[in-house]
């Protein structure tokens, strides 16, 4: 295990506690651009503060990209090696915020480690389960020390699927609805966490076959789609190309249904 897993899994664990504390008493609610359906609590702020104060201390000359406070530089006083040197922290501090603020305990933390534009390590970290899913590049993923792989699943009459809803979904012209209301028609099931970064996990160790949604950003996937890559999930965007964090079309799946979850986004 690397320097930069344990001091992201160290981060993932102090935010995770924080959250658990808070819940249900976690100060005020402000919504983004005036949107009331995008809330942000005081603990994903804080949340936030913990991750990044703590990878900072460890890896001074890193940048971050983090929800709630954007593009962060590295310390331009840093007289290190790595300084500058690529690596960038992508972080969500609190995945699944609208569960949280309701007291629904399908939330956690993602924390991923990008260099030179490519995600080499990540964090999940499930506080009320206690699961900790994470991966690096090349060296398969984990759920609590023990690795796991995509379901065996092929056909998508028999598969458990997922997905979500992007905040401004009343009045987005392309809203998911009609592949919501598609996969219904063809899979066993399909459910909705609120939490992408879960779901991906959930793919990732088999739980779920298969996860599409749209209007996502670098923050919810960067973490999660490396874990879910490493547990033999094949990711594209909805047209089979290679998937890349900062797409806004995501399709994640244990790879034999995924020429079927293909044709279903088609007719969407």
């Amino acid at each position: 295990m690397s320097p930069y897993i344990k001091v992201a899994i160290e981060a993932a664990r102090y935010a995770g506690r924080y959250m658990l504390k808070k819940i249900g008493n976690f100060g005020e609610i402000s919504y983004k651009k005036n949107n009331m359906i995008n809330l942000v609590t005081e603990s994903d702020k804080k949340s936030e503060k913990i991750i990044i104060n703590h990878i900072r201390k460890n890896f001074p000359g890193h940048s971050f990209l983090a929800e709630e406070s954007g593009e962060i530089a590295s310390l331009p006083s840093v007289a290190r090696n790595d300084a500058g040197s690529g690596f960038k922290w992508i972080i969500d501090p609190i995945d699944g915020t609208t569960n949280y603020a309701h007291g629904l305990g399908i939330f956690c933390t993602s924390i991923g480690l990008e260099k030179d534009g490519v995600v080499i390590a990540g964090v999940v970290y499930d506080p009320s389960r206690d699961e900790l899913f994470f991966a690096e590049k090349n060296k398969g993923a984990f759920l609590n020390k023990k690795q796991i792989y995509v379901s065996a699943i092929s056909d998508i009459s028999k598969s458990l699927l997922v997905t979500g809803f992007a905040y401004n979904f009343k009045e987005a012209k392309y809203a998911n609805i009609e592949n919501f209301k598609n996969f219904l028609l063809v899979s066993q099931a399909v459910r909705r966490t609120g939490s992408a970064a879960i779901d991906l996990c959930y793919v990732a160790c088999g739980r779920f076959d298969g996860f599409w949604e749209v209007g996502l950003n670098p923050w919810d996937t960067a973490a999660a789609s490396l874990i879910a890559e490493e547990a033999g999930a094949k990711l594209t965007d909805f047209k089979g190309r290679g998937y890349s964090i900062y797409d806004k079309e995501i399709l994640a799946s244990n790879g034999k249904i995924h020429k079927q979850m293909l044709s279903v986004l088609k007719k969407g």
